[in-house]
């Protein structure tokens, strides 16, 4: 879908935060109209696995005579209005809900649905945002783009330490795996190769956890280290996550020593 054919559309997306318009941005339309602040998905990075995800977005503007609706698309590229991105999420309705604050001002709320089969796994990393808004009176503005973000893809671990009790002094096992989301038309979860995980551990009786090592996952995200024996706790492993991928954590797996 193109820019223009957008500026009357309203529209969410996910992305991390929005916040004032890049230097780079363009900016076209008429009237006075100004946008004062967006916000999608809280703010925080997006992170979507083999479901789709509703995203929520809010759009604050003015101008002389008010808002009337608001547009955000996220695209990956490097501007919607030239066609030059490769990938797109359209808002969820052509309308949003706008609220008036004053004379002049109004916080517009969207939603956009991460619909998985619309991604593709290259294109997990950095998104920008298209923002159009139209005034009552007709003026309108839109700016290509306003700003960036990150959708990123799901991750999950699993882990088992074994065995289960153990001696004091003796050799516990950490196995477990790690794997991330794929985009498209798979729509699976598969092994994430040679990254690093740590290997972390809570004493009984505690709330905090310590990471004892850090290991890299195997050519098919499998993981697996070895331990002596201490004390009762957990273990658990933690992703710290890239660029294209969130972090993730799982469970603390008890181990009774005796």
């Amino acid at each position: 879908m193109r820019a223009s054919a957008l500026i009357t559309a309203v529209g969410t997306l996910t992305l991390s935060a929005l916040v004032a318009p890049t230097a780079q941005a363009t900016v076209s339309g008429s009237g006075d109209i100004r946008i004062l602040n967006a916000t999608v998905n809280g703010g925080k990075d997006v992170v979507i696995g083999t479901t789709t995800k509703t995203i929520a977005v809010t759009v604050t503007a003015t101008a002389p005579s008010n808002i009337k609706n608001v547009s955000l698309v996220l695209f990956h590229g490097t501007h919607l209005n030239t066609d030059e991105y490769d990938g797109v999420l359209n808002p969820t309705s052509n309308q949003a809900a706008c609220r008036a604050v004053s004379d002049a001002t109004s916080t517009c709320r969207l939603t956009i649905s991460g619909n998985p089969t619309l991604l593709k796994n290259a294109t997990a990393g950095t998104w920008k945002a298209y923002i159009s808004v139209v005034a009552k009176n007709g003026d309108w503005t839109s700016t290509d783009p306003y700003s960036s973000l990150r959708i990123q893809r799901k991750s999950l671990l699993t882990v088992n330490a074994s065995p289960e009790p153990v001696a004091r002094g003796r050799t516990i096992t950490v196995a477990g795996k790690l794997s991330r989301a794929s985009w498209w038309d798979d729509l699976a979860y598969h092994g994430y190769a040679d990254q690093p995980v740590k290997l972390q551990f809570r004493k009984a009786g505690t709330t905090t956890y310590t990471t004892v090592k850090t290991i890299r996952s195997s050519s098919t995200g499998t993981l697996r280290t070895t331990v002596k024996a201490a004390a009762d706790g957990y273990w658990r492993y933690w992703f710290p996550g890239t660029k294209t991928t969130a972090a993730t954590t799982v469970a603390g797996d008890y181990v009774d020593v005796h």
